[in-house]
């Protein structure tokens, strides 16, 4: 089987990502309940009457080679959110890192650094891959923070790229890694996670 098409755990300290799976809907549900996530208008979060459907659509991008997607366990092992591989491009050893959400409690713990330190590690050193990118909304400056902190550098912006549920225009920003940088940017995950104590 090829790394590409591998569905793995990938588990740190503090978080464990395993492949998304119809039986954990409930779960998500509570998770995304956790702060009411799908009423941030600048953000695609499914609301909990929805999830089934945002997890089957997801799961069928994963069958047609296109997607990767995790759900987040914390330390406890309790489920605290999603992240994905999207518009993976084995054939240009390319990857987007996104589709990310948190219930509440687990934002603002670390645990997203430590998460993207782990996918970012699979992508590079297992895919192989020569470019790993990060796409967010304009307006969300929480996100665009949080990108630019892991140490992704940003492109431009997609203006009028698409549009959002409540029939507004996204711009979207573009962030990206490339596997030159990945030996810096590693380092510097690491040197995030010991000063929080997130990793020994």
């Amino acid at each position: 089987m090829s790394a590409w098409s591998a569905l793995p755990t990938l588990k740190g300290k503090h978080v464990t990502l395993e492949p998304l799976a119809r039986e954990h809907v409930p779960a998500l549900q509570d998770a995304v309940r956790d702060g009411e996530l799908w009423n941030l208008w600048y953000a695609t979060v499914p609301a909990p009457e929805a999830m089934a459907d945002y997890v089957d659509k997801a799961l069928a991008l994963r069958e047609a080679g296109q997607a990767i997607p995790f759900v987040v366990r914390d330390a406890s092992g309790a489920l605290v959110g999603s992240t994905r591989f999207g518009d993976v491009e084995a054939a240009h050893r390319r990857v987007q890192i996104g589709w990310t959400w948190y219930a509440k409690r687990a934002q603002r713990t670390g645990l997203n650094t430590e998460a993207k330190a782990l996918m970012l590690g699979h992508a590079f050193e297992t895919l192989g891959c020569g470019r790993v990118e990060f796409r967010t909304h304009f307006m969300n400056h929480a996100s665009r923070a949080a990108i630019a902190r892991l140490g992704a550098k940003e492109e431009g912006v997609l203006r009028n790229h698409m549009r959002m549920p409540d029939g507004s225009w996204r711009d979207t920003v573009v962030f990206s890694i490339i596997d030159g940088e990945w030996p810096a940017v590693r380092s510097h995950l690491r040197h995030l996670m010991a000063r929080r104590g997130d990793i020994a």
